[in-house]
């Protein structure tokens, strides 16, 4: 593997290459990137894009891919206990390099997805497994109540969940819709803006045939 990746059992010598150029880190992060690649590579292994397919380390030139192991690292340092300067300068790093907030406190699902995450902040919230999102998307709080999300959920461009929101599973949410404490239920499409949401239900089935373009859902 050439420079760019980051393996198992790797130094990560181009992540503190880069990191050492925007601060002084000096904090040796080699009994951390082994369970931050494993996390990475186990949420990569649901995923049916062609650039997560059959990957044996973390490509650092690739920003979906480095988003995600970044947000690992910086969690897993976070969980065991490492000083808050050291994760927030992994955090940092995420928000120059791919301009995406994802706080190492945030707990972030096993596996979620970012597709170009750009300008995107995910917060404290509940999150089920399988969350995707993309450029622009907001989740985050009112008066200080997160939502609760649940499995299988995407959301579309510049789309937000704010406050008191409990999202059922298998719900699709529209580029440019706002949810705010408001509920939605299991196997939809949401559209619009509260208090004027459009809910269009769907079966079951017609909301896993969508999902399973995305990821390996065989047995849910």
């Amino acid at each position: 593997m050439d420079d760019n990746t980051i393996s198992m059992n790797s130094t990560g010598g181009a992540l503190v290459k880069q990191l050492n150029n925007f601060f002084t880190f000096d904090f040796d992060l080699s009994s951390y990137i082994n369970k931050a690649v494993e996390r990475s590579l186990l949420c990569f292994s649901q995923l049916k894009n062609k650039y997560y397919q059959n990957v044996k380390g973390i490509n650092i030139t690739h920003s979906g891919q480095y988003t995600i192991f970044l947000y690992y690292l910086s969690n897993e340092l976070f969980r065991n206990g490492v000083e808050s300067s050291v994760c927030s300068q992994i955090y940092y790093l995420n928000k120059i390099l791919n301009s995406v907030d994802l706080f190492y406190e945030v707990d972030l699902p096993e596996f979620f997805f970012c597709d170009h995450p750009l300008g995107s902040v995910i917060g404290r919230a509940k999150y089920g497994n399988h969350f995707s999102f993309i450029q622009g998307c907001t989740v985050g709080n009112n008066k200080g109540i997160y939502p609760i999300i649940g499995d299988f959920v995407t959301m579309n461009s510049n789309s937000s969940i704010i406050g008191d929101c409990h999202i059922g599973n298998y719900v699709v949410i529209g580029a440019n819709a706002c949810i705010k404490d408001e509920d939605v239920p299991d196997n939809c499409l949401v559209f619009g803006q509260s208090p004027n949401l459009i809910i269009k239900k769907r079966t079951n089935e017609q909301m896993l045939s969508y999902f399973d373009k995305l990821w390996e859902i065989e047995n849910e």
